[in-house]
């Protein structure tokens, strides 16, 4: 649904034509598929990479029985028919091996956006991406929004809607329950905000 309206977008087209479109997309050109719609979703700067890289190491030292795949492609939305390519997807070792480019999202624990400075981050990382996470019931949606100097922490998915928000700002202590149970301090972000 979109949040403007309340309606169910029609699709711009099948998800296997999506699929073949983004196979065949230039490399500097990324694909998502939401709520029926072809998105181009923007290429990270430098800022958005040092996030992803801090975030990774947090990971890795606090769980390094998980990995944070960067830009997998998951299969989210009702009835699985949208397509979206996080910023990272929080999974046990190995988790996506051979599951080709458009991933199941059961066993994803977390899914990551970091916001990007572009018109349509508010719509597709605050709205969009966050139904869709919700909807595939992945337990934790960390965003990371640079515009805003603050982390949200999403959690408990119900029916399509994470039940509980948590918003801190950057240099606050931010605790992501189970199954995830990491804490960032995120004093660093301050760095990357821009």
């Amino acid at each position: 649904m979109t949040p403007s309206t309340g309606m169910t977008p029609r699709p711009q087209m099948p998800v296997e034509d999506f699929e073949e479109l983004a196979r065949t997309a230039p490399e500097t050109v990324r694909l998502e598929f939401i709520n029926g719609k072809v998105k181009v979703k923007p290429v990270p700067d430098g800022s958005h990479g040092a996030i992803a890289v801090w975030l990774a190491k947090q990971c890795m030292q606090q769980r390094p029985d998980l990995s944070l795949y960067p830009e997998q492609g998951l299969k989210v939305g009702t009835y699985r028919k949208g397509r979206a390519r996080t910023d990272g997807a929080l999974v046990p070792d190995d988790h996506f091996v051979g599951q080709g480019e458009w991933a199941e999202p059961d066993g994803v624990l977390m899914t990551v956006e970091i916001t990007s400075h572009d018109s349509d981050t508010d719509r597709r990382d605050r709205w969009e991406k966050r139904d869709g996470y919700a909807d595939a019931d992945i337990p934790v949606y960390l965003l990371i929004d640079r515009e805003r100097c603050a982390v949200t922490v999403y959690t408990d998915p119900e029916a399509g809607e994470y039940r509980s928000v948590t918003t801190r700002p950057f240099g606050a202590r931010v605790e992501i329950p189970a199954p995830v149970s990491l804490v960032l301090d995120t004093e660093k972000l301050k760095d990357y905000a821009d």
